[in-house]
């Protein structure tokens, strides 16, 4: 396992980045944009050297937590209680570490074991996990989406993100452009999946490609807005992912790093959905917790509408926890014995996380009135022409002006600032919303028989078989239509 200084060092290895409003980047070490996300994976890295973590994140035999095999609702347990501790600190902002990394490279070994055609690409993607428990390399995810100009072509054949220009012995060069996917500034490899659309000999192509490979670019969105000092930009001053596209100018891919596959065989997101519910669930356990900080700062704790209010949030996130802990004590199981989360289960507190989120936000941002608005900085407070009146008017009841001011602004960060917004639009399209949660809990709920037939047997007459078949099986709605070029 690398220490952050070995991370840190390892991004300095020629990758070609540009952030949307600030240009090329040239050290992602040092560069305002991207620097203090990259001490936060730093001390990702590092917090599995501290004392004080060593129970959450290292097992009994010295490996990271995060780099377990799933093989038991047990299992499932010790990786999530990792998952929580992690997220929670950061708010649920830093979704991507090399531990979502691990779980993506699981899901390629799991996806080429399900197609079952290549036995040198099962071997090849095993390896290549292990590589990643082994050493934490940071892989992240893309699903392959083709970004809108391609999608938007005349032609339906040049649609695709991504093509083969060229083969040989050796692998595979690629060309194109990829859609969406996050920390692409941070990581090491990208996985890009299925959604590509790019076939060869009969197959789809996904592939790992390492973000410093010759012809890779890749475009990062605009820095989320935030204040140059951290008092007033707690959480958004150092934990901003950044999320992008990548453009393949003829980068070769090397046969160890393609994975064939077709379009219905690819489960990857089969373990993160299930880390991304726990970022979710961080979020709103990160807004409880400051809606009862508040609570007591703002002196509302005999306050029955504000007591109200925290108890439809607890309702909120404890129904998301419920949904998780369902999951992972109630498992379903690849062939090869790996242990993942009930599908029926993180559906359904997807969706719950979904309806709530706007209601936690609106809550947080209701509890503290007017004074979240205005509340001083630390400089603020120090000015020896407004800081004795800053005091007067913020400090009292057990709190300073600082303590409280403080409290103040980073509820402000959590539920006003550009961070918050960029995650509300980020979450509602990643994964298709609710519409398409709807779709994947239709199809893998697998009682409708079972629940029908045991009713009608409770009717003293005759009843005909239930067969509910067509409800699962019916095909998911695309999320949107795509215009075509010219098209009226």
């Amino acid at each position: 396992m690398r220490t952050g200084s070995d991370y840190r060092t390892s991004l300095r290895d020629g990758r070609r980045v540009w952030v949307m409003n600030g240009g090329l980047v040239e050290d992602v070490v040092t560069h305002p944009a991207t620097s203090a996300m990259v001490e936060e994976y730093v001390t990702w890295y590092d917090r599995h050297f501290d004392p004080a973590w060593r129970e959450t994140l290292v097992t009994d035999t010295g490996t990271p937590v995060w780099a377990i095999l799933p093989r038991s609702a047990a299992d499932l347990r010790q990786l999530g209680r990792c998952y929580s501790a992690t997220t929670f600190i950061n708010a649920g902002n830093v979704t991507h570490t090399p531990a979502y990394g691990h779980l993506i490279a699981l899901g390629i070994e799991t996806t080429m074991r399900a197609y079952g055609k290549f036995p040198a690409q099962i071997e090849n993607a095993t390896e290549y996990r292990k590589s990643i428990a082994e050493t934490g390399r940071f892989l992240t995810f893309s699903s392959g989406q083709a970004t809108i100009g391609y999608r938007m072509r005349a032609d339906p054949n040049e649609r695709n993100a991504l093509r083969v220009v060229k083969e040989t012995p050796e692998g595979l060069f690629l060309s194109g452009k990829v859609g969406m996917f996050t920390s692409p500034a941070y990581a090491e490899d990208v996985y890009i999946g299925a959604n590509s659309a790019c076939e060869y000999n009969g197959h789809r192509v996904t592939c790992v490609v390492p973000i410093n490979a010759p012809g890779v670019t890749v475009l990062c969105r605009k820095v989320s807005v935030r204040d140059a000092n951290p008092f007033v930009s707690a959480l958004s001053a150092r934990n901003d992912e950044l999320d992008g596209q990548m453009w393949l100018d003829n980068v070769f891919i090397p046969n160890n790093r393609l994975f064939f596959t077709d379009a219905n065989v690819d489960p990857i997101a089969r373990w993160l959905f299930w880390h991304q519910l726990y970022c979710w669930l961080s979020k709103g356990d990160f807004a409880l917790g400051l809606g009862l900080a508040l609570t007591d700062a703002m002196g509302l704790v005999q306050q029955t509408p504000t007591v109200e209010m925290l108890v439809d949030m607890i309702t909120d996130v404890q129904t998301v926890r419920t949904c998780i802990t369902a999951a992972e004590l109630d498992p379903s199981f690849t062939p090869e014995g790996y242990c993942y989360p009930n599908h029926v289960h993180t559906s359904v507190g997807s969706i719950a996380m979904l309806n709530a989120r706007q209601r936690l936000t609106e809550t947080l941002r209701i509890l503290p009135g007017s004074s979240m608005i205005v509340a001083p900085s630390d400089t603020d407070l120090a000015s020896a022409e407004v800081g004795p009146g800053l005091e007067q008017s913020f400090g009292g009841g057990g709190y300073s002006a600082l303590q409280r001011s403080a409290l103040l602004q980073m509820a402000w960060d959590h539920v006003g600032s550009s961070l918050d917004g960029r995650e509300s639009v980020y979450e509602l399209h990643a994964n298709g919303g609710i519409p398409v949660w709807r779709a994947r809990l239709r199809r893998s709920f697998t009682r409708y028989n079972e629940l029908a037939n045991a009713v009608l047997k409770e009717i003293n007459i005759a009843m005909p078989a239930v067969d509910l078949g067509a409800i699962p099986a019916a095909p998911v709605a695309p999320r949107r239509v795509v215009a075509v070029a010219g098209a009226r």
